[in-house]
C-alpha cells in the first residue's frame, strides 16, 4: 500500500487542483502503487525544513501508522534536507515527484539506450541526496579494491556513483555514434521526419498506430511509450515521411530527464514538422499545452512548424470541438475511431516545404518502364497519353522525385 501526500498552494483553483491530484494519483498507479490515503495541505509557501508544516507531518505519521503504508509520495520535489527530515519522522520510504517519474521511466524503458538514459537521470538525481543515506546507497557496489584508505561510506558511495556516471556516459556516446551513422545512411535518401509530441496520455501512440498500422503499445498508463518509434508513412501526394512517436511530456518534468533523454528526443530536434497532440476532453488541456511548449522551448525547437491536433474528439460535444478547433486552428481527430485522419494527412502534406509538390509534363520512351514505375509509386499521374513508342505524362509529385528525370521533361510543359 502507498500513502500519498499532495501539496498545493492557495493560488490553485479547485478545478486545477482536482485535475492535478487525479494526474498525480494516476502517476502513482502507473508506478504500481495502491493508494491508501491522500492528504492535502494548502500553504502560502512551503516549510523550508519539511515542505509541509510540523502539524501536517504529525498527521502523515499517524496515517502511515493506521494504514500500514510502506511508501509516502509527495507531489512536489523535496530538497535533500527536506527528504532527510521527513524520513527521520517516518518508518517507511519517502519519494518525491521527480523520483516517482524516474521510477515509471525505469519500468517502461525496454531498449538498452532507454535503460542507460533512465539510470543516468536516476544517479544524477541521487548524487546530491546522498548525505544521511549512506546505508541505503551502499548497495551500489562493493568488494575488495573498491574502497580507498580512510574513505567514509558517504565518500565511497559518491565515488561509486561518479564512476558509474562516467561509464554510462561513455556507453551513451557509443549509442549516439551508431545512431548518427544510421541517420547518415537514412539521409543519403532524404525522407522528411514528422514527430508526434504532446502531454502524456494524450493518445499519441493510438494516433501513431492509426496512421501507420504499426501496432505500438497503446495504454492509458502514463509514459507507456518511452523508447522512440519510427515508421514510414505515405501522404496523399505520394510523398513519404518518417513519423516518430516520442515520450509524453508532463508538468514539472525533471530537468535530469530532459537532459538525459536528449538522444531519444533527437528525432524531435531534426523533425521538419511537429504534430502537437492534445487531449480535447481534458479539463487541463490549456495547462497541458503550455507545459508541452515549455519542454519544446527547452529543447530549442519552438521555431519549428507545429500542427495542432485535438485528439479524442469523439469524447467532446460537436459544438465544443468546432469552437476549439476554430479557436486554435487545430485539426480535430479521433485516433480511436479513425476520424479526421485524411484532413490531418492533407495538412502535413501542405506544411512540408523541404520537398515541395510540383507539376511537370514528361515524354518517356515506353522502354523506360523503371522510370514510369517510379513516377507511379511516388507521385500522382493526372494524365497519360500514348503516341507510338512514347508515353506523355502530366505528373504532380515531390520535387526530389520529379527533378531526377529532367531530361525527359517537356520543355513547354504541355502534353
Amino acid at each position: 500500500m502507498a500513502g500519498e501526500e499532495d501539496f498545493s498552494d492557495q493560488s490553485t483553483t479547485t478545478l486545477d487542483f482536482e485535475a492535478t491530484r487525479a494526474e498525480f494519483e494516476e502517476l502513482a498507479r502507473s508506478a504500481g502503487a495502491s493508494i491508501a490515503a491522500t492528504i492535502v495541505q494548502r500553504r502560502q509557501k512551503p516549510d523550508p525544513s519539511s515542505l509541509v508544516g510540523q502539524g501536517k507531518l504529525d498527521e502523515i505519521v499517524a496515517v502511515v501508522a493506521s494504514t500500514n503504508a510502506s511508501l509516502v509520495l509527495f507531489d512536489h520535489d523535496l530538497s535533500p534536507s527536506q527528504l532527510r527530515n521527513i524520513e527521520a519522522r517516518l518508518p517507511c520510504h519517502v519519494i518525491d515527484r521527480s523520483q516517482l517519474i524516474l521510477d515509471i521511466f525505469a519500468r517502461h524503458a525496454k531498449t538498452r539506450e532507454g535503460q542507460l538514459q533512465v539510470e543516468l537521470a536516476q544517479l544524477e538525481y541521487q548524487l546530491p541526496r546522498l548525505a544521511g543515506r549512506g546505508r541505503a546507497m551502499s548497495q551500489l557496489g562493493g568488494g575488495i579494491g573498491t574502497r580507498g584508505p580512510g574513505e567514509t561510506q558517504l565518500e565511497t558511495d559518491r565515488r561509486k556513483i561518479n564512476l558509474r556516471l562516467d561509464h554510462i556516459k561513455m556507453q551513451l556516446d557509443s549509442v549516439r555514434r551508431i545512431r548518427h551513422q544510421q541517420r547518415q545512411r537514412r539521409e543519403a535518401v532524404p525522407v522528411p521526419v514528422v514527430a508526434l509530441v504532446g502531454y502524456t496520455n494524450a493518445g499519441k501512440s493510438t494516433l501513431f498506430n492509426a496512421l501507420t498500422e504499426a501496432g505500438v503499445l497503446e495504454s492509458s498508463r502514463m509514459f507507456a511509450t518511452l523508447d522512440p518509434k519510427l515508421r514510414q508513412l505515405q501522404l496523399p501526394s505520394r510523398r513519404k515521411i518518417l513519423l516518430s512517436d516520442t515520450v509524453g511530456f508532463i508538468r514539472n518534468l525533471p530537468h535530469t530527464l530532459v537532459t538525459s533523454f536528449r538522444a531519444t528526443l533527437e528525432e524531435v530536434e531534426r523533425a521538419e514538422i511537429l504534430l502537437h497532440v492534445q487531449d480535447a476532453s481534458s479539463p487541463m488541456r490549456e495547462e497541458q499545452k503550455i507545459q508541452v511548449e515549455k519542454v519544446l522551448a527547452e529543447l530549442e525547437v519552438s521555431s519549428k512548424p507545429v500542427i495542432q491536433i485535438l485528439n479524442k474528439a469523439d469524447l467532446v460535444p460537436s459544438q465544443e470541438i468546432a469552437h476549439l478547433s476554430n479557436d486554435r486552428e487545430a485539426i480535430p481527430v479521433s485516433a480511436l475511431q479513425g476520424s479526421g485522419l485524411e484532413q490531418l494527412l492533407a495538412a502535413i502534406d501542405a506544411a512540408l516545404v523541404a520537398d515541395p509538390i510540383i507539376e511537370s509534363s514528361f515524354r518517356l520512351p515506353q522502354s523506360e518502364g523503371a522510370i514510369l514505375a517510379s513516377l507511379e509509386a511516388g507521385a500522382l499521374i493526372d494524365e497519360t497519353r500514348f503516341e507510338g513508342n512514347l508515353v506523355f505524362l502530366h505528373v504532380r509529385g515531390p520535387a526530389s522525385l520529379l527533378n531526377r528525370y529532367q531530361r525527359f521533361k517537356e520543355k513547354d510543359g504541355l502534353l
